[in-house]
């Protein structure tokens, strides 16, 4: 496997920004821009050997720069939202950018997904990718303390992509990274028709503005269970309070990881194409977002608008709101110490009956 670099335009300001293509053996590539990290695409094979394209976004970085959803993006310094854009801190009270209405959202006006990175190509014996480092100094979007963030995304022979994020500060802070790639296994569509599983027996209930309410609530009895397969469609429009208040799915699931060793969070399978995706993180949470917001108007790869529920997206992740929620695990992050998680997004194909 190598890795292929060509320029990709240049930001307002003027920064050069380039793309990086990772393919191996198997007819798996990955194509990632070191501006906001984003996977701009991830072709993967069905079960005929047909490859597609399996992630939405743009062709060229001037929708990254004005059309953006957060399509592929690397997300930060705090992942999913704070509400009211507030936090204390060893007792002083912190104030973030307010960029979601009243609420702070995956960073802010200019999160790690607006920023340009700096890269290394990567080659070890485990696979080859890409090394990405950003450094967000102190009071970034309100945030205290200088963070040092490295994200690799390796393409393994096992035609998993991993993600391995680290970082560190100079002072106490709070960190909740992800990657917010919408998927469609089917490359077209919506994803309606795939079948989800999550290994989770718990979710985070919300209320207006998608903030957490604090409690941790059973799926049982509820729409949002998917301990067993189930289409995405099947119950989206269910007479439910959680799904009208977000339109559809999205809501935190709990994992009961360890933050240790790796667990599967979900699998995601396709059924026209066989291609399956299985989630691993050694995270405790999982956003499982069903596209909601797209409504047409954002024309992506290929001159295709995205509507409504035309991707999905697995977010790996702590709880959001955490800081504001002491019984949830925490996302404090002290100098000398490293805060490290992973993630593998693992492909195959399969002649359907391995669904379930």
């Amino acid at each position: 496997m190598k890795i292929n670099k060509v320029p990709f335009g240049a930001t307002p300001n003027g920064q050069q920004v380039y793309l990086y293509s990772i393919a191996d053996d198997h007819g798996m590539e990955v194509k990632i821009t070191n501006y906001g990290g984003i996977i701009t695409a991830l072709t993967v094979p069905d079960r005929f050997g047909k490859v597609d394209d399996v992630v939405l976004g743009h062709d060229t970085l001037e929708g990254y720069l004005n059309r953006s959803r957060y399509f592929g993006a690397l997300i930060g310094r705090y992942a999913n939202r704070i509400a009211h854009g507030q936090f204390s801190l060893n007792g002083r009270d912190y104030s973030l950018s307010k960029n979601n209405g009243e609420n702070h959202l995956h960073g802010g006006f200019r999160g790690f997904d607006k920023v340009v990175w700096d890269a290394v190509e990567v080659n070890r014996p485990d696979g080859v990718g890409l090394g990405l480092n950003y450094v967000s100094r102190d009071g970034e979007e309100g945030y205290p303390g200088n963070l040092n963030v490295i994200v690799t995304y390796l393409l393994t022979p096992q035609s998993e992509l991993r993600i391995e994020y680290s970082a560190s500060t100079d002072q106490e802070t709070i960190v909740n990274l992800t990657i917010h790639s919408y998927f469609n296994l089917a490359g077209s569509g919506t994803v309606l028709d795939h079948k989800l599983t999550i290994n989770a027996e718990r979710f985070i209930p919300i209320r207006a503005g998608l903030i957490p309410t604090g409690e941790i609530r059973c799926v049982r009895n509820t729409p949002l269970d998917f301990t067993e397969p189930r289409s995405i469609g099947e119950r989206i429009h269910a007479e439910d309070e959680q799904l009208k208040i977000a339109g559809g799915y999205d809501h935190t699931f709990v994992l009961g990881t360890n933050g240790y060793q790796l667990h599967q969070a979900a699998k995601i399978f396709e059924p026209v194409t066989g291609r399956q995706l299985e989630v691993f993180t050694d995270q405790p949470g999982m956003q499982f977002y069903s596209g909601n917001f797209l409504d047409g108007s954002i024309v992506g790869k290929r001159g295709r608008a995205y509507i409504k529920h035309s991707g999905c997206c697995l977010e790996t992740q702590h709880f959001p709101d955490s800081p504001n929620h002491p019984s949830f695990p925490s996302t404090l992050l002290h100098p000398k110490e490293i805060h490290r998680q992973t993630t593998v997004f693992k492909f195959s194909a399969g002649s359907g009956l391995d669904e379930d």
